[in-house]
């Protein structure tokens, strides 16, 4: 199993350094982690963040403050719990993490033109696979 897990870590950071998208801004890495953290957690605020990162409060603080400051992200309140602040990516925020988080499209759609219906689907049905397991693991 091992050597699977090598495997699967060689191609999947030859797949993502393929077909990423050129970066047009300057951001850090733990920046994109921060917007991926608001993006998949349901209403995320400094406290979910500082935890997910492993940060201290006054640090994810600091990246979420300079991230306000770009406009990526927004504050709101919870609709569940009005005096609760949640933050949100905005549309240029959700744009910067795309770009930064996820294949180029252009690209793909050239490499799935190359593909047959069934190597498409293969494909599809193993990262819904992968995904769907994914969300079962919890690590700390």
């Amino acid at each position: 199993m091992i050597n699977e897990i090598a495997q699967l870590n060689q191609l999947w950071t030859d797949i993502y350094y393929r077909l990423r998208y050129n970066h047009k801004e300057k951001i850090t890495h733990q920046s994109i982690r921060i917007m991926q953290v608001i993006q998949k957690e349901n209403e995320a605020g400094i406290k979910d963040i500082a935890e997910a990162m492993e940060l201290s409060h006054n640090t994810a603080s600091e990246h979420v403050k300079r991230l306000l400051e770009k406009q990526y992200v927004c504050k709101a309140r919870s609709k569940a719990d009005e005096r609760k602040v949640i933050l949100k990516l905005t549309e240029t925020g959700n744009e910067v993490l795309h770009r930064h988080s996820s294949l180029d499209e252009e690209k793909l759609e050239l490499l799935f033109a190359e593909m047959t219906e069934a190597e498409r689907q293969a494909i599809l049905g193993a990262f819904t696979l992968l995904k769907e397991k994914a969300e079962h693991v919890r690590y700390r």
